[in-house]
């Protein structure tokens, strides 16, 4: 699999991982995100490197970032979504959405899932859509698993 990369408005979208800044992205993720916020670096990096990323840069720092956790040939799970609130409303989520599900290994993918708490308008652009049988879908969640009780 080749990286993908493009320029768009400025902005370096691109799927190589030595590209990315991961430092940037922990430092986002792990501060700044709803799902994720105090996440340590060591379970955050395996995240990374067992992923299939992509992710916006300006002047070398990491702006918006997305990875889907896949095995390559039935399903996927995007996840880790963001981009940096100074950078939003121009484009790159949708950019960067539009470039990942080209690739022609995701467009084989059967199913492709994800959650959010507030941008189904973003992925309803992309054919995402509300679970059609939800009562099949279960889940384990942990909240404030990344929280320490100092």
């Amino acid at each position: 699999m080749h990286p993908v990369t493009v320029d768009f408005v400025g902005f370096t979208i691109t799927t190589d991982k030595s590209r990315m800044v991961m430092e940037d992205i922990y430092a986002w993720l792990s501060t700044k995100s709803y799902w994720c916020a105090g996440i340590p670096f060591a379970t955050f990096k395996p995240t990374f490197d067992n992923s299939f990323c992509i992710g916006a840069l300006i002047d070398g720092k990491q702006i918006a970032y997305a990875r889907l956790v896949t095995d390559y040939a039935t399903f996927g799970y995007l996840a880790d979504v963001y981009v940096a609130e100074e950078h939003r409303g121009k484009g790159i989520s949708k950019k960067m959405m539009e470039l990942l599900l080209a690739l022609d290994w995701v467009k084989g993918l059967r199913r492709i899932m994800l959650a959010t708490r507030d941008a189904q308008g973003l992925y309803k652009q992309f054919e995402f859509t509300e679970c059609k049988h939800p009562e099949r879908i279960m889940e384990i969640t942990r909240p404030g698993i990344y929280q320490t009780n100092n």
